[in-house]
């Protein structure tokens, strides 16, 4: 009801002063010489009370949608579960080294061992036996001499001849199997004159051939010549 000082809100019941045109309390416009209507129920089914509680809902709403409009302008990365997101780690780079397979060197052969004594073939002998005009290709009419040279005595009264005559490829082919040949055992050289080379080494046939010489049964010398029928 209205009183000479203040007037009752139609709405929520608190008193207002006589001049206020809305509710201090409730925000509800004041209905001046009106008896406020006490709702009957939980809620209030007033159209002033609905069109009340309305426009606070729409307040709120735009409110909201005001903040989400704003906070879409500056975006921010979600940071899921709370954690940082972790910065890329490079991989180790591969060492050449080990990625490139290195070549092996191959294994050097081993240089064979020098024969302790010589051979050398000719035309032929010097005074003391040994071919002074060493030669290395023969023909047929040309006479045929060699000789061996120890650094000391034979020791022996006999020497072993191989001849082996060679092929294109490592093939070889022994011709004159090993023969023993009488020397001084007290001699540190020996020399021969075969005869001539036809004679000789006709039968063998042109090609190039290997003398080999042991003593002991050991090789101690060895050489190559050839024999060319043209």
């Amino acid at each position: 009801m209205t009183t000479d000082e203040t007037v009752d809100c139609y709405n929520c019941g608190r008193s207002n002063p006589e001049w206020a045109q809305v509710c201090r309390s409730c925000g509800v416009q004041l209905r001046h010489g009106q008896t406020r209507v006490v709702p009957t129920g939980r809620f209030p089914t007033d159209t002033t009370s609905l069109i009340s509680i309305a426009a606070v809902i729409g307040t709120i709403f735009g409110a909201v949608v005001i903040g989400l409009f704003i906070s879409g302008l500056n975006p921010t990365d979600p940071v899921a579960g709370g954690l940082p997101t972790p910065s890329p780690t490079a991989s180790p780079s591969a060492d050449p080294s080990a990625a490139a397979p290195t070549d092996t060197p191959a294994p050097t052969p081993s240089p064979t061992p020098a024969l302790p004594g010589t051979i050398a073939f000719g035309r032929e002998l010097d005074a003391n036996r040994v071919v002074s005009d060493p030669v290395r290709t023969f023909t047929p009419p040309d006479s045929f001499a060699y000789s061996v040279t120890m650094p000391q005595a034979f020791g022996t009264d006999t020497i072993e001849n191989e001849i082996a005559k060679l092929g294109g490829g490592a093939g070889e082919n022994i011709v004159l199997p090993r023969q023993g040949v009488p020397v001084d055992p007290a001699s540190s050289s020996l020399g021969f004159v075969v005869g001539t080379a036809g004679d000789f080494l006709s039968a063998w046939g042109p090609g190039r051939f290997e003398w080999r010489v042991y003593l002991d049964g050991s090789l101690v010398a060895q050489g190559r010549f050839r024999y060319s029928e043209g």
